[in-house]
């Protein structure tokens, strides 16, 4: 999870002038802590989409305000991302949205997406965890039989069984290949 001790932005009463509150060596410590995976213009603009989500102008935006964002209200994660947003500051913010970058390793792909998956947040992956998040994705669309063949078959091919208790390195074992997408856009004004 992310720290929440740094409160990273400053807010004034008139949410238009927000950007200019954002100094240089602010921008180069967001770019630093977030790998230099956005560029100065980025960091800019989603400086000022933070301040707007960020209703109240407390520091930090809560789950219900990153919902507003169409791109999570439409995830099929989204329930499962808000966990791990809610409450981050801009830093953190930045730094969560850097997993999405296409320039992001897909090792920090995979690291989200084991987040995801760790229902308990306690570091390990089990069989049930991820058909917990399976039926999550596919609703209906699938029984709870088919599930469980096709991550049976996905874990076999993979070296694990259904009682393999799966941790980070494992994931990426089974998830690390070129071509995984995560991607969201960034917006430039």
């Amino acid at each position: 999870m992310f720290s929440h001790k740094f409160m990273f932005c400053w807010f004034s009463i008139n949410m238009g002038t927000a950007s200019s509150m954002l100094t240089q060596y602010d921008i180069d410590d967001v770019q630093e802590h977030c790998n230099n995976l956005f560029s100065q213009q980025e960091i800019v603009s989603l400086y000022k989409r933070f301040c707007q989500l960020d209703r109240n102008a407390k520091g930090f935006v809560s789950a219900d305000e990153i919902m507003t964002v169409p791109e999570f209200a439409l995830n099929s994660f989204s329930q499962r991302l808000l966990k791990m947003v809610d409450g981050l500051n801009f830093k953190d913010f930045v730094a969560f949205l850097s997993a999405f970058n296409a320039n992001a390793s897909n090792r920090q792909k995979v690291e989200l997406v084991f987040k995801v998956y760790d229902v308990d947040g306690h570091g390990k992956v089990t069989f049930t965890d991820v058909i917990e998040v399976l039926r999550d994705l596919s609703g209906s669309f699938m029984s709870d039989q088919q599930r469980e063949e096709v991550l049976s078959h996905v874990l076999s091919e993979a070296g694990y069984t259904r009682e393999s208790t799966l941790m980070l390195e494992d994931f990426i074992k089974i998830l690390d290949y070129p071509g995984l997408k995560m991607e969201v856009e960034v917006p430039v004004d």
